[in-house]
């Protein structure tokens, strides 16, 4: 971290608290082994702290390896959440890498000169470790699924295509979004005051407002700014409100926020949202809702008309709160409409009424006025009486041609209307931004919802909305993380490849990731949690977890058929071994996940969503995992050895045989 410029911030102690139940794996791996060999073989210490982390050597480089190109990817992910979890993926591959140097070095080390073993009848009322009730039990339960499985293939076969069929409907059941939404103690209340208001009237809105907040439960400290130093506009601002800290209240952050919104509900006349303040740093002082989207056209008016529905039906949907839209704010303004043959007649231009209205009414800059160092600009303006009502204004000279000069109500009418605050535009087309607030809906049902309402309005073809802000950023990261995943499926076949030098054996080894993704989402239903950017990075670690356990299946099981065993009774010889070190590892890990599921405090629910997928993903796949890698072994053994299959394998084995001899053979030297 230090050499890459990494900071101990919310993101790196994450990846961190994550590698503290990855780094130990390849330790427990590798302990767990010299302890058999002691405990079984009789070897000493020494002796089998050598021969065990040998014959283990491969299974453990394999599932370190394909670890960190399970993160690697989530470090170079495009975009703003690339950014912030390039240090995660860096920090805890490095850690998973450093593991691996410790398991190969210091454990055995370790293990060789403090490892004690009692073997099995060894003294009077001593029993050897797999001799115990549970050990015994354990064993013997999983040996008898595994021979029933076994010798029922299409079975297991066809329960593992239902658990994978049951991942669309768990997918619809799971809420979507894109950061957890932290109790931090703080959020923000932003009013939009109507056009018009002075900062006299603003501050006494805002001095009442304050008033009524401060005697809603849990409010501790107020901060109010009115208006914005750089454009002046004095009719919106933000009132920021400080709670009672977590551990002093039994109510949420979000009760005081609902609270809130009702007091907000006595000023009618006011446009407020409550809201939380922004995870990644966003500053105050502007509207910054979770749900934001544009509905973009050629003409305003039916901008507005359908605005206005879309608005209508979003107030009804339960979740949706503090719904507004950029065109609900109306700004006062006068129409001149110039009756042209009036003018004509009068020798006045339109263009004459234009200007001496911008000049009377707007004021116009004329010259410059210096005392000492000081220059003032100089403006040419009417006198306020004289411009401060629609009569006045009417009674304002114009140039004519004809007549010298005539009033400005001889050629125009003035009327008093109502016009929109702002006119926003993109690509050449003029759009309007529609806001809300969610309180218990998750962003990713939010925009279905919107997207149903809007298809019920059925806008004319020429009429669309476009989703930006946080709905935005959630598509690009589900994007991304999609990427990310395919890439570290693509790189982690290629390490298995390698590592066993077969085509076949890591297909075998991966068709255990996809089962754990149903029970994944079915935790998050359960526990009511969403699946956002930090439950997608514990999918990430579950992979690599129930990867680890395969390795380690096939790769004894190859150990035991070399060394001459039958293939069923390897496979049953070879699960038996690796049941333990597997359950050690998995409630290692679910251990370690189990304070981040559950502490408090700020930043507390965005972990609790990621260990959430660990605990109940690791749970509840793992005996599911442990047969099914078995039983698809078996198949692929089976595939493997057909004639067209052991064709292309022969073949393919005497051309990389006769690569390495091309490789290997040495130049010959001129002359020779």
């Amino acid at each position: 971290m230090r050499v890459l410029g990494f900071t101990l911030n919310n993101i790196t102690l994450l990846a961190l608290t994550l590698s503290v139940g990855i780094v130990i794996d390849d330790a427990i791996v590798v302990l767990e082994n010299i302890f058999r060999h002691v405990e079984e073989k009789g070897s000493p210490p020494r002796v089998a702290a050598v021969e065990a982390t040998a014959e283990i050597g491969l299974a453990v480089s394999a599932t370190t390896l394909s670890l960190v190109v399970i993160f690697l990817p989530v470090a170079f992910m495009a975009g703003t959440v690339g950014r912030f979890f390039n240090s995660y993926g860096i920090t805890v591959a490095f850690a998973i890498l450093f593991s691996w140097f410790i398991s190969f070095t210091l454990t055995p080390m370790l293990a060789s000169r403090f490892l004690k073993v009692r073997h099995a009848g060894a003294g009077e009322g001593g029993a050897a470790s797999k001799n115990t009730w549970f050990a015994r039990r354990s064993t013997s339960g999983y040996l008898a699924i595994l021979r029933w499985s076994l010798g029922h293939r299409w079975v297991v076969a066809l329960v593992a295509g239902g658990v994978l069929v049951s991942m669309v409907p768990l997918a619809g059941m799971v809420g979507k979004d894109f950061i957890p939404f932290d109790d931090q103690s703080e959020f923000e209340i932003y009013i939009q005051m109507p056009e018009g208001y002075s900062l006299e009237t603003a501050d006494a809105v805002f001095r009442e407002v304050e008033e009524d907040v401060r005697k809603v439960r849990g409010v501790k400290h107020l901060l109010a700014q009115i208006g914005d130093v750089a454009e002046g506009d004095v009719t919106q601002g933000t009132i920021y409100v400080r709670t009672v800290d977590l551990d002093e209240r039994k109510y949420s952050q979000f009760d005081i926020m609902k609270d809130v919104r009702r007091v907000m509900a006595k000023y009618p006349s006011l446009r407020p949202s409550v809201q939380n303040i922004s995870a990644l740093g966003r500053g105050g002082g502007i509207r910054a809702t979770p749900v934001s989207f544009v509905l973009a056209g050629p003409d305003l008016v039916k901008l507005q008309q359908y605005g206005d529905r879309i608005v209508e039906e979003m107030r009804k949907v339960k979740g949706l709160v503090d719904v507004d839209t950029s065109l609900s704010n109306r700004k006062p303004e006068v129409r001149v409409y110039v009756d042209r043959k009036k003018a004509s007649d009068q020798g006045v231009q339109v263009q004459d009424v234009a200007s001496s209205l911008n000049v009377f009414v707007g004021g116009e800059k004329v010259g410059k006025y210096s005392e000492g160092a000081d220059q003032y600009d100089v403006w040419l303006r009417a006198d306020l009486p004289y411009r401060s009502s629609i009569p006045e204004v009417s009674n304002l000279p114009v140039p004519s041609a004809k007549l010298g000069k005539v009033r400005i109500r001889d050629v125009a009418a003035l009327s008093p209307e109502m016009g929109p605050a702002q006119i926003d535009r993109a690509t050449r087309q003029r759009q309007v931004t529609i806001t809300a607030n969610l309180d218990g809906l998750p962003l990713g049902a939010a925009s279905d919802r919107i997207r149903e309402i809007v298809s019920r309005i059925d806008l004319p073809a020429e009429y669309r909305i476009e989703f930006f802000g946080r709905a935005k950023t959630m598509q690009e990261t589900l994007t991304s993380f999609l990427i990310a995943l395919l890439l570290s499926v693509v790189f982690m076949y290629m390490v298995l490849a390698a590592q066993f030098e077969s085509f076949l054996h890591p297909v075998s080894i991966m068709l255990a990731l996809p089962l754990s993704v149903p029970f994944a989402l079915l935790s998050l239903v359960v526990l009511g949690e969403t699946l956002n950017i930090y439950s997608i990075l514990g999918l990430f670690l579950l992979f690599g977890i129930v990867k680890k356990n395969g390795i380690l299946q096939v790769d004894y099981t190859n150990t035991l058929r070399a060394a001459g065993m039958p293939r069923e009774q390897a496979i049953l010889e070879a699960n038996a071994a690796r049941l333990r070190p597997i359950l050690m590892t998995s409630i290692t890990l679910i251990s370690a996940m189990i304070p981040l599921a559950l502490g408090k405090g700020p930043g507390a629910a965005s972990r609790a969503s990621l260990a959430k997928v660990i605990i109940g993903g690791q749970a509840l796949s793992l005996l599911l995992t442990l047969v099914v890698t078995p039983v698809a072994y078996s198949f692929f053994d089976d595939l493997g050895n057909r004639s067209l299959f052991r064709a292309f394998r022969e073949r393919f084995e005497r051309g990389e045989d006769r690569f390495w001899r091309i490789v290997k053979r040495k130049p010959q030297t001129p002359g020779a």
